[in-house]
């Protein structure tokens, strides 16, 4: 490695570089050819200056950010702070679910805002403040932290929204709806509509 990699990263290749060195202890499960190693998921955080073991690559996105590679361009992911146990709704919010975004105590006003934006949202991923998500296993459960954020799937008009309503507000999250993907995508179908202004979306503002 010449340059630092997290878990999760898609190796590039200026990332890596081949070099000459002895055999003498060097790991039997060392990648030897650069294209072995470019286009491969990092599997552990990794420094520049270490060799890259053919254990800590995968073919595949790591599953717990398997989400993070299916953004396509016109969708963002974004985070969120949760402030407070109820703003997450407890720490039963989960990733796949549609939740509506409400600010309170926002502006010069300290108005309570819910926007027809943010009146139907994907959650992503749902992260302690260990980095761990809740919708893998990868934290230990007998120290089980409460939720510190949500990831979102946004549009940048969304994002700027969001970023917005966290600087000048308490941001609390709605649960919409939990269930197939199916009904799901109904309800970002109607968000994306009003996005581009085909639709209106009820608001309590």
């Amino acid at each position: 490695m010449v340059t630092a990699v997290k878990q999760g990263e898609i190796i590039t290749a200026d990332m890596v570089t081949t070099i000459k060195v002895g055999g003498y202890n060097l790991p039997e499960n060392v990648i030897r050819e650069k294209e072995n190693a470019v286009g491969k998921y990092a599997r552990h955080d990794m420094q520049s200056g270490d060799y890259i073991l053919s254990g800590k690559l995968s073919d595949t996105p790591i599953a717990e950010f398997a989400y993070l590679h299916e953004l396509d361009g016109t969708r963002e992911a974004m985070s969120i702070t949760i402030k407070s146990f109820a703003a997450g709704l407890s720490g039963k919010l989960e990733a796949g679910d549609i939740v509506s975004i409400i600010a309170s105590d926002f502006g010069d006003f300290r108005q309570t805002v819910s926007p027809p934006e943010l009146r139907y949202v994907k959650i992503l991923a749902v992260t302690d403040n260990k980095g761990y998500d809740a919708n893998t296993n990868n934290g230990n459960d007998d120290e089980r932290q409460l939720p510190s954020t949500i990831t979102l799937l946004v549009v940048p008009e969304q994002a700027l929204l969001l970023a917005e309503m966290e600087a000048k507000g308490r941001l609390h999250c709605t649960l919409v709806y939990r269930g197939n993907s199916e009904n799901r995508d109904k309800f970002l179908k109607i968000q994306d509509e009003f996005l581009r202004g085909e639709s209106e979306v009820d608001s309590d503002d």
